[in-house]
């Protein structure tokens, strides 16, 4: 069975720091390209970040310099480290996987920026 488990969301100062961790089974964990997603005006959800099998990493431009995404291979993690925080930022965060047309989703993690 695969589970994407979402944890480390909460509330936040606007201009703090928050790190999401996805804890991953079920899955060749390596070969899947791994996401982080929000909901946005006018769409389901927009693409945060994300990190191929080999480290290649993406960021949406409104995040670059404020967020980073790393994984762990060995622990089947991957985790978003969040700084800067702004209010705009408040969403539920999910984790994604996908390799070729095979795609998981996690259940959401929340995260609210507010002083």
């Amino acid at each position: 069975q695969v589970q994407l488990v979402e944890s480390g969301g909460g509330l936040v100062q606007p201009g703090g720091s928050l790190k999401l961790s996805c804890a991953v089974s079920g899955i060749t964990f390596s070969s899947h390209t791994m996401s982080w997603y929000r909901p946005a005006p006018g769409k389901e959800r927009e693409l945060v970040a994300a990190i191929s099998g080999v480290g290649v990493e993406y960021y949406a431009d409104d995040v670059k310099g404020r967020f980073t995404i790393s994984r762990d291979n060995g622990k089947e993690t991957v985790a978003l480290a969040m700084n800067s925080l702004k209010p705009e930022d408040t969403a539920v965060f999910y984790c994604y996987s996908r390799s070729y047309a095979i795609e998981y989703w996690g259940k959401g993690t929340l995260v609210t920026v507010s002083s």
